[in-house]
């Protein structure tokens, strides 16, 4: 039985319905609809901290689905998942590989920022300022593009880069 036949939530049921109404009718070919169908079942297995039952639902997508924009959505979840579970090199890579396919996907940008931020912060906790600085920098450069691509998100982001001195550099 696949996940979205096991959704108790009312709207992950109705959504589930709905998607399967419109992949009948939707104009695609069966590798197509399958990618999607293991798509949504990882969304939804995500969603409930499921990591490990939605990696093997993002892979088996990946190994079906052909559309670069629909993959870049893929592996920016499994960039995800890496993330949450601490694993902020594969996190990268994955980040790194959706934006490869899709440069529009400010949340990737945002979130390699993110990490960067991250590692700049345990850098200078453990009084490491060069490696700081290079972090923080590298930071800015992601949350720059992030903001470039989605000027009103971020504001957090952007009060950082204000108050840091790195919004106009």
């Amino acid at each position: 039985m696949s996940r979205s036949q096991r959704n108790d939530n009312f709207i992950d049921k109705t959504f589930t319905i709905m998607a399967d109404i419109i992949l009948k009718v939707f104009p695609a070919s069966k590798e197509e609809k399958q990618a999607f169908f293991y798509y949504r079942d990882g969304m939804s297995a995500q969603s409930e901290g499921e990591y490990a039952e939605a990696l093997e639902n993002y892979y088996e997508a990946l190994q079906l689905e052909e559309d670069p924009y629909d993959r870049s959505f893929i592996l920016y979840n499994i960039g995800l998942i890496y993330s949450s579970n601490g694993e902020y090199l594969k996190a990268l890579e994955y980040y790194h590989q959706a934006l490869e396919l899709n440069p529009n996907l400010p949340q990737a940008l945002n979130n390699i920022a993110v990490i960067y931020h991250y590692q700049g912060v345990k850098a200078s906790e453990k009084q490491n300022i060069d490696v700081s600085k290079l972090l923080f920098n590298k930071a800015a450069e992601y949350w720059k593009q992030a903001i470039n691509l989605a000027p009103n998100n971020y504001i957090e982001a952007q009060n950082w880069l204000r108050t840091t001195g790195r919004l106009s550099a």
